[in-house]
């Protein structure tokens, strides 16, 4: 005997919540289903580093509209709940030594300001260099702030490497607890009705080129509207409908590395290092890991993008965490059966502090501890440009929202808003078209999918 359900929502990571949050709380949509064979905010979205931006750089603004009007929907949020999602707006500090990867970072900021995101304000200027406040959004300055003075970035910053000759910081930025936020959603999508069915999908049943019914293991619900939000799981479950959606998922680790000698300074923003690196190692540790056949490419030269924020343990120690992320390795892994749990590289930890170092020097006294410091993987799922999929698929009444590799948090609210939009009628904004799933079939579109590698974001 089947249930039923007006929408149908697989998958509970925070791309399935928002959208259910959306449906039921912000459009009304009745009996709104939720399915997960995991608990809600779980598997990547657990693995989050829950960090938000507005500054995008791509050949176009369309990312920038998405992710300006996601912030907004994102404060409406955080004053409708007390600020239970403990969201701060520090920003993110982009550093190099580089004097050739200072000015592409400073094209990058003039044409990413040129979008609307706010000024670009250069130091010494007219107008001072202003700290972001350590708590809270209210009142904190937008656009971004350019620094090309070594000696002032040391100024603003003093436990930065001396070497460092450009800084860029962006100000409609920070990051929030994610699981707090998440659970928060979900309670106001339950007050709503929004049931959530802890099952596995096996099948979406179609008939005449239209959904009609979703197969659980336990049963069926009957729907003529289904949502797929299954995050690294995606592509496979676009081979319920038949489909190939263009879609692979890639490995990434963090590292929660406790900060104990005070280090990183706790009202410090999120910092990232732009060079690429080569890791601090011993003669010793060189010859050990020239003789380890899976660990001689750790010697060479890695890409650039580490980057780190502190985050407060919250369990009453007056120690903290670093949270570090850096894509030093990045690995495709199988879209249509990713492994869980992902499992990072034996020397994740290591290799994410010891590159941190080249930006921050005082983590050195920490060399060592990564190998005992928490690690955990977890996937991206991305679309060829590295944009969302968010939007009606081929067969009537089936949607998706995925493929928020590096950006679910940041992107979630206006991703969900704008699927909630699809899914009941509503108005569209003018950038819907840009993560629509049918922009592939443009051949104008496939033919810029070329000029646009370089250009995806990414840090």
């Amino acid at each position: 005997m089947s249930d039923r359900a007006e929408v149908v929502i697989c998958g509970a990571g925070i791309a399935g919540v928002s959208a259910a949050f959306h449906l039921a709380v912000r459009r009304g949509v009745r009996d709104v289903v939720l399915v997960d064979p995991h608990e809600p905010m779980s598997l990547t979205s657990r693995h989050a580093t829950a960090a938000y931006r507005d500054w995008w750089p791509e050949p176009d603004d369309a990312r920038v509209r998405l992710l300006s009007r996601s912030l907004d929907l994102l404060e409406e949020l955080a004053h409708e709940s007390g600020r239970a999602f403990r969201r701060c707006r520090r920003g993110y500090v982009y550093l190099t030594a580089d004097p050739n990867r200072a000015a592409e970072l400073l094209a990058e900021a003039e044409a990413v300001a040129g979008m609307g995101v706010g000024p670009l304000r250069r130091h010494p200027g007219p107008v001072p260099y202003v700290a972001s406040p350590e708590e809270g959004f209210s009142g904190a300055p937008g656009g971004a702030d350019w620094i090309e003075d070594p000696d002032e970035i040391r100024r603003v910053f003093p436990w930065v490497t001396d070497k460092a000759r450009a800084l860029l910081h962006v100000r409609r930025a920070g990051w929030l607890d994610s699981q707090a936020f998440g659970a928060w959603l979900l309670d106001c999508a339950e007050a709503r009705g929004v049931r959530v069915i802890r099952d596995e999908v096996r099948a979406v049943v179609t008939e005449g080129g239209r959904v009609r019914s979703v197969r659980l293991a336990s049963g069926g619900i009957d729907t003529e509207r289904v949502v797929l939000a299954t995050g690294p799981y995606l592509r496979q479950a676009g081979r319920w409908l038949d489909l190939d959606l263009p879609l692979t998922n890639y490995l990434r680790a963090w590292l929660a590395l406790e900060d104990p000698e005070g280090i990183v300074p706790r009202d410090a923003p999120l910092l990232i290092w732009s060079d690429p690196v080569r890791l601090p190692w011993s003669e010793e540790e060189r010859r050990e890991l020239a003789r380890d056949p899976d660990g001689d490419w750790v010697l060479g030269e890695l890409p650039p993008g580490a980057r780190m924020h502190p985050h407060d343990v919250g369990d009453g120690r007056s120690e903290a965490q670093l949270r570090v992320l850096w894509r030093w390795r990045e690995k495709e892994a199988d879209p249509l059966s990713p492994e869980w749990p992902p499992q990072a590289h034996p020397r994740s930890g290591e290799v994410l502090l010891r590159g941190l170092s080249r930006m921050i020097p005082g983590l050195e006294r920490y060399f060592g501890h990564g190998k005992e410091a928490l690690v955990e993987a977890g996937y991206d799922c991305r679309t060829p440009e590295n944009r969302p999929l968010i939007g009606p698929l081929p067969v009537q009444g089936a949607y998706v929202l995925g493929a928020l590799s590096g950006s679910g948090v940041m992107s979630s609210q206006a991703a969900a808003e704008l699927l909630a939009a699809h899914v009941t009628g509503a108005p569209l904004p003018p950038w819907a078209g840009a993560f629509a799933p049918d922009r592939y079939e443009d051949p104008a579109y496939r033919a810029r999918l070329d000029a646009w590698k370089g250009w995806t974001g990414e840090l």
